[in-house]
């Protein structure tokens, strides 16, 4: 057994224990048994591996059929009829090939994601959203025949979902946050967590041992007004300075000073690796644009160069962008939030491929759920399935993943042409989160056998036993 994994088997033990008084729901009590039971499980990386993956989530739920359009002549003509008032024209879209498909477009918006597409470096997942079993047909939603996640088209129940992938209950832990509590024990150096947060505290990294190590876009967050290093004429530094370090000296006796004691130095050895790790300046020729994403994915860069510093060979990074419930002014809102993804994008694969470590890391986005179809004439409503991208060396590029739902939409009254649109355009969807997820945690290091710790409902979608992987955009 790897000494690192058997070390986190000790401590989660351990803090087991402790927990047992706590609030968790019992769903996550049980999860995290079997999580304790399956920590042998994971293998060490060969020497020098590194893997991460960066989620860009898009809070607020993204017009994700206007980020990626059917150009084939009949399915174009059903989405411009579908769509009315908010269809794109072809001028304002960028065709695209996917290997197998008839020809798709993104928004004209998003030139970089096109070309990472055509150059193999891109992949979209079509449909995708939070299930607990397979759902078919708009009959089996109504007449409550399926199991469906709790609050559909409710922001806090599907963000809450995505992020921790168990849509039949509520839950504090995320699937990274259970993917670090497996997986943690791999990083040679623990003092800066696996997990890292551009947009600080979230589900999604937040496990039973771990949470995450919320930085910003300037870096790690020390003390205010200390510095170990202060200077004899910093007189107000050299005091505060002083008092840290007198408190961080002292041996106390009570619990709760001495856990508050030991937190304050471990946020203090954090920042004195991080920063350290993280000083040195990207090479040459790697710029990011001065926007909220590309900000964010330049000091993600950042860390990811500074790796070896850090002590890592797995690491998760998150980003939050919030401002995408648009039920007014979709179009031109989109028209100029998606190009700043598009281009942070870009610009974070350029960093990557300089750094020698493109196949190494995984971007993907994520966000509360779809929007309909059908205008409100303004804008566009709460929906269900989503289509997502994928972006990163390793993943098997120029495709799309899943499968893209016929974008007919059922009338109010009459026959049903469209046993997927639950009304408005308001599709099911035909992949579930589960599928998405297990396909990169797999590619992080989580063994099969593993999955259903970090996915519960993995076993409803794809067997642990079967030889071939989940969707297979990570090969």
């Amino acid at each position: 057994m790897n000494p690192a994994l058997n070390s986190t088997r000790r401590q989660f033990f351990g803090q087991a224990s402790c927990a047992a008084v706590s609030s968790i729901p019992v769903l996550n009590t049980l999860l995290n048994l079997q999580l304790a039971q399956g920590i042998a499980s994971a293998s060490a990386p060969v020497a020098g591996e590194y893997r991460a993956l960066v989620c860009l989530f898009l809070s607020g739920g993204n017009d994700s059929f206007n980020m990626l359009v059917p150009r084939e002549t009949s399915a174009y003509a059903t989405y411009q009829s579908s769509r009315s008032n908010l269809a794109l024209t072809p001028g304002e879209l960028i065709d695209i090939h996917p290997v197998g498909l008839p020809n798709f477009a993104v928004h004209g918006g998003m030139p970089e994601v096109a070309s990472l597409f055509e150059s193999g470096d891109a992949a979209f997942v079509a449909n995708v959203g939070t299930l607990i079993e397979p759902v078919q047909t708009r009959t089996q939603v109504a007449q409550n025949q399926k199991q469906l996640p709790l609050g559909l088209y409710s922001h806090s129940d599907q963000i809450e979902q995505w992020q921790t992938s168990i849509p039949h209950a509520r839950s504090g832990i995320g699937w990274a946050g259970r993917m670090g509590d497996l997986l943690r024990g791999l990083n040679a150096n623990e003092i800066v967590p696996m997990n890292i947060s551009l947009d600080g505290s979230n589900v999604w990294q937040t496990g039973n041992q771990v949470s995450e190590y919320a930085i910003t876009t300037n870096g790690a967050v020390g003390l205010t007004n200390y510095n170990s290093a202060w200077q004899s004429s910093q007189v107000l530094t050299q005091a505060l300075s002083q008092g840290v370090d007198s408190q961080l000296a002292q041996q106390y006796t009570n619990l709760l000073a001495q856990t508050f004691n030991t937190r304050k130095k471990q946020a203090l050895d954090a920042y004195n690796i991080f920063d350290s790790a993280t000083s040195a300046a990207l090479p040459n020729g790697v710029t990011f644009p001065s926007t909220y994403v590309g900000n964010r994915l330049a000091m993600i860069a950042r860390a990811i160069q500074g790796r070896a510093g850090i002590g890592a060979v797995r690491q998760t990074f998150f980003i939050n962008w919030g401002g995408w419930d648009h039920h007014s002014g979709v179009l031109a809102n989109q028209a100029a939030m998606l190009p700043q993804v598009s281009e942070a994008i870009g610009a974070f694969h350029a960093a990557m491929t300089a750094l020698g470590v493109a196949d190494k890391v995984t971007l993907f986005t994520a966000s509360d759920f779809g929007r309909t179809l059908t205008s409100n004439s303004q804008g566009s409503d709460h929906a269900w399935g989503s289509n997502q991208l994928v972006v990163g060396g390793g993943v098997q590029g120029q495709r799309i993943y899943g499968q893209y739902p016929n974008l007919a939409v059922n009338p109010d009254t009459g026959p049903e042409v469209n046993p997927l649109d639950t009304g408005r355009g308001r599709f099911i969807p035909t992949t579930s989160c589960d599928e998405f997820f297990a396909e990169m945690a797999l590619w992080l290091g989580v063994p099969k056998t593993d999955l259903p710790l970090i996915l519960p409902n993995i076993g409803h979608f794809y067997s642990t036993g079967s030889s071939g992987s989940p969707l297979g955009f990570m090969g």
